[in-house]
């Protein structure tokens, strides 16, 4: 590199000259070397991220690299792990997905849709929005359910099985009821599956004060980015 070179000559050569011959700009030059003296800050962060995507096969998206790193014991903003990210080209590779049609006509209640594509929210757990989305890694089928909260569309809780079965959306329902705090009650919103007709997922629903809501049948699930949350 010509500014390295420059860099171990001028203490022997006058820079104005060592610049004209190496064809570099004075400002080129001064930019580059403070590059060289101050090295790059992230340098460990960047190891620690590459190594935590390559361990889970580039299956994991920043948020979960987030919660990986964190657990290690970095202090770090998940703006921060999603702008490395970008730079070292780690892209979640997980990205065959397709909405799974859960419906299979009424086989339970189905809920009114109180919802009514309205998905600002004021506060936090106010409106969730939920879904079953089927990915395929290699030759095996998976199936994700997420719980988001329209606040500010981060995921509260998910699932992952080898079948969209009631045990796959009533456990990421646990969990994220079991996240909330003292009087928050928020309405629950999903497609017409069988799951949510169920009368498990609406019992949990009823015992934790939460409201049941339900799009349309014939309309696709409201909020199809829910299931992207855990791969962006």
């Amino acid at each position: 590199m010509k500014v390295r070179a420059v860099v171990s000559l001028k203490a022997q050569y006058r820079l104005d000259m060592l610049l004209e011959v190496s064809g570099l700009a004075r400002s080129t030059f001064f930019y580059h070397q403070a590059r060289l003296s101050n090295p790059d800050s992230h340098a460990e962060l960047k190891t620690a991220i590459t190594a935590a995507f390559e361990s889970n096969h580039g299956r994991y998206g920043h948020r979960r690299i987030h919660l990986v790193l964190v657990h290690a014991g970095w202090q770090v903003a998940k703006k921060t792990v999603l702008k490395l990210m970008r730079a070292l080209g780690l892209v979640c590779r997980v990205r065959r997905k397709k909405k799974y049609n859960s419906y299979r006509t009424e086989v339970g209640k189905v809920a009114p849709n109180v919802l009514d594509r309205d998905f600002s929210a004021s506060a936090p757990n106010q409106k969730w929005v939920t879904d079953v989305t089927e990915f395929r890694v290699g030759d095996q089928k998976l199936y994700l359910s997420p719980v988001m909260d329209l606040f500010d569309r981060q995921i509260i809780s998910y699932s992952v099985g080898t079948s969209p079965n009631l045990q796959l959306t009533n456990s990421s329902l646990r969990a994220a009821i079991a996240s909330l705090g003292d009087g928050q009650t928020p309405m629950v919103h999903s497609d017409q599956g069988f799951q949510y007709q169920n009368l498990s997922w609406r019992r949990l629903l009823a015992d934790s004060g939460a409201t049941q809501s339900m799009s349309r049948k014939g309309n696709c699930f409201d909020c199809q980015s829910v299931s992207a949350g855990l791969c962006a």
